[in-house]
């Protein structure tokens, strides 16, 4: 199944399988490298902020990091079957 990181039911493994880097601006492309997002890269979505699911607390590798919604709209994963 093909969705959004912020789609991304809470406590499911997925595989990121892109990113939409020409919808970010050069510093969030940057940041979201930094953190080690991109494809073939392990993620999770663990939870969320009180409003609009925003930021997400999200599981890069071994790594847990917060990032806006916006920021995992740009991200498609594939979720990873039990």
């Amino acid at each position: 199944m093909t969705l959004r990181l912020d789609q991304l039911p809470f406590r499911t493994p997925a595989t990121v399988t892109g990113v939409a880097w020409d919808s970010l601006t050069s510093t969030e492309a940057r940041r979201l490298r930094n953190l080690g997002l991109d494809e073939g890269v392990r993620v999770e979505a663990l939870h969320s902020g009180p409003i609009g699911r925003d930021p997400l607390a999200v599981r890069i590798g071994r790594m847990m990091v917060a990032i806006r919604k916006s920021h995992a709209q740009a991200v498609i994963v594939e979720a990873i079957a039990a």
